[in-house]
Order: C-alpha cells, then sequence, then structure tokens
C-alpha cells in the first residue's frame, strides 16, 4: 500500500530536487525508444530529471506530474515538451496516444491496478512500457551505509527495487536491465541529496539532524570520503521493459 505521507512528501521540493537528486544514464532511454517514434508519456516526470534524455527520441513528448512545483521547474527546463498536471491513475490523455510510457523513480507510489489500465488505455496497441530506478550500487559499502541510515527498512539488501515484476496486468515482460555508471558529487551536495529523499522530508527536526550526523559520520570514516570535498558515487540504474498486450 502506497504511504500517502511519504508520496506527497516531494510536492514543495521541486528546486532542491533538481539540482540534488541524479539523473539517469543515456543508455535507459535508447532501452525503451531504440528509434524516433511519434509520441512519448513520461509519467510521475517530476522536474524532468527523464524528460530531458527523451527530447530526441520522440516527436511529441508529454510528462504528466502531480506536483505543480515540480512541473513548473520541467516547463523552464523543457519548454517544447507539453505538461500536464495529471495522477498515474487518472491520465488527462486519450486512448491510444502514446508509442512510449516511461516512469522514472515513482512506479512505487502508484496504485498498481489503476495505474496500469490507465497507462495500457494510453499505449497505442503493442506500446512500450518502462520502469526505472536508481539505486545504490551494493560495492560502495560507504553509499550503501548511507542507505541503511535513512532507509531502515531496507537493511542489508541490495537496493534494487521490489516495485518491478515480471507481470503486470495488460503487460508483456519484455526483459530487465541493470546500467551502472558513476556520478563526481561534492561531499555538501551529496548530504544535501538526502536531504530531498521522503524519509528525511517528513522526519521531525530532531530526527532528521540525527540522521544527518550519522551519514556524516559515515563520510568522516570510509576511506573512499574521508577528508574529501568531492568523490566518485557509483549508482544502478535498473530499467524493466514491458509490452502492452
Amino acid at each position: 500500500m502506497v504511504d500517502e505521507v511519504l508520496a506527497k512528501s516531494f510536492e514543495q521540493i521541486g528546486a532542491d530536487y533538481d539540482r540534488y537528486r541524479p539523473g539517469f544514464p543515456p543508455a535507459a532511454a535508447e532501452l525503451l525508444a531504440p528509434g524516433n517514434v511519434d509520441a512519448i508519456l513520461d509519467l510521475g516526470a517530476g522536474t524532468g530529471k527523464f524528460t530531458e534524455l527523451l527530447t530526441d527520441r520522440a516527436a511529441h513528448v508529454i510528462a504528466v506530474e502531480p506536483s505543480e512545483a515540480m512541473l513548473g521547474i520541467l516547463r523552464t527546463k523543457l519548454p517544447r515538451v507539453e505538461t500536464l498536471l495529471g495522477t498515474a491513475e487518472s491520465i488527462p490523455i486519450a486512448d491510444a496516444a502514446v508509442d512510449v510510457v516511461s516512469v522514472a523513480q515513482a512506479f512505487h507510489w502508484f496504485d498498481r491496478a489503476a495505474a496500469c489500465a490507465e497507462i495500457a488505455r494510453v499505449l497505442k496497441p503493442g506500446g512500450v512500457l518502462g520502469l526505472l530506478w536508481n539505486h545504490s550500487d551494493p560495492t560502495s559499502r560507504w553509499d550503501r551505509a548511507a542507505h541503511r541510515i535513512a532507509h531502515p527498512a531496507v537493511g542489508e539488501s541490495d537496493g534494487t527495487t521490489t516495485s518491478a515484476a515480471d507481470e503486470l496486468p495488460g503487460f508483456d515482460h519484455v526483459g530487465a536491465t541493470q546500467l551502472r555508471w558513476t556520478e563526481r558529487i561534492r561531499r555538501v551536495d551529496y548530504l544535501k541529496r538526502w536531504m530531498t529523499v521522503s524519509t528525511f522530508l517528513v522526519a521531525g527536526h530532531d530526527e532528521r539532524n540525527a540522521m544527518l550526523a550519522a551519514i556524516e559520520a559515515v563520510l568522516d570514516s570510509d576511506p573512499e570520503t574521508q577528508g574529501r570535498e568531492a568523490f566518485d558515487l557509483p549508482i544502478v540504474t535498473d530499467v524493466f521493459v514491458y509490452r502492452r498486450t
């Protein structure tokens, strides 16, 4: 079940989300639209972190997002993209209107059955659905330790999402790909990135400061980050591809 408080926690942090959250590797967009298509919908588009990789892959790119604050930033960055206020459970576009639907870092917030029905409705027959998530590289001890502080429920797992599935109603699973890449990031920006995460946004002042101090302690003690103003952050992007049945 979707935690509505966590889901809504992003709605007023558009500028910080856009500045501090990681983007996505271009290869992820290639997996969804290897050739140019007529129309792509980026659903739950946020500030356009993935949308920007789609603008050269379709004649018409549509971004649907429930947060006006985030959508406003996307409009400024990508003026050629059509932007619509809406949700995955009630997509404000016509039937069979797009060739590809992408959902980057958002599908776990959706009502799965209702969203799948709406996505199938707006996709052309045989159209592609792509679900994407960035997550911690399990080989990075210090970043995994920070994730365990911010997301205790993750525990000792490798950080991969459990929100994708081999079977989604109305879709055939085509395949899954892991893309490994590295981001050069300043320590101060890494810490500010955590302040855009849902568990930090809904936490009380003392709890938030305690989590931040614990992450700083990790950075101060790990040989890969100790005493450094910037470091290399390994990231894994999971891409799950489905086709409308």
